[in-house]
Order: C-alpha cells, then sequence, then structure tokens
C-alpha cells in the first residue's frame, strides 16, 4: 500500500538531484505526461486503500494514460489547436477526485 508513496518519494528526490532540463517546445508533452501519470499513481492509491489494486491495471493505465496524453498533445501541435488542454482538464479532475477520496478514505480510518 504505501509502495506507490515510497516510490514517488524517490522519484522527487532523485529529480531534484540530478535536474533534466528539457527545450520548452516539449513543455506541453511533459505537463500532460506528468499529469497522466500523478493520476494514475493517486488512483493506484485510491484502489490500494480500498482493496482493489491490480498491478495489470496500475502499469497499462500508466503507460497507457501517458501515451494518450503524449499523443493528444502531439495531434494538437499538428492542428494548430490547444488540444493538450483536453488532457490536462481529465486528468486534473480525476486527479483532484481521487486525491478527495483518498483524503476521506484517510479522515474515516
Amino acid at each position: 500500500m504505501w509502495l506507490p508513496l515510497l516510490g514517488l518519494a524517490i522519484g522527487i528526490i532523485l529529480g531534484l538531484q540530478f535536474p533534466l532540463h528539457l527545450p520548452v517546445a516539449y513543455a506541453k508533452y511533459m505537463s500532460v505526461a506528468v499529469l497522466a501519470a500523478l493520476d494514475s499513481i493517486f488512483g493506484g492509491l485510491r484502489a490500494g486503500l480500498e482493496d482493489r489494486f491490480d498491478n495489470a491495471v496500475f502499469v497499462t493505465g500508466f503507460f497507457s494514460n501517458t501515451l494518450l496524453a503524449g499523443i493528444l498533445a502531439y495531434i494538437g501541435d499538428q492542428l494548430g489547436v490547444e488540444l493538450y488542454l483536453a488532457a490536462v482538464f481529465a486528468f486534473g479532475v480525476r486527479l483532484f477526485q481521487n486525491l478527495a477520496i483518498i483524503r476521506r478514505f484517510l479522515l474515516k480510518k
């Protein structure tokens, strides 16, 4: 149950120790990819707290959400439309919903 939090903490520490500088042109892609990854992580935490966690669902959801978000951003760039905002909105809403459910679950315990 605490393994995803440990992985997140280790990832943050490594990211702060070894900063990676990407060109500004990739900012849209990275923002939706990070949001999709965070959505999957919080969804995994929620599923773990509800005793419904499935590793295969988590891993496939993590990569497919990140890939889909990146593809949306790319297609939007090709069309000249800010299509990545749809992914930002969808993942943002799900992220806050999962966080609220996790918070309620922990407060009831």
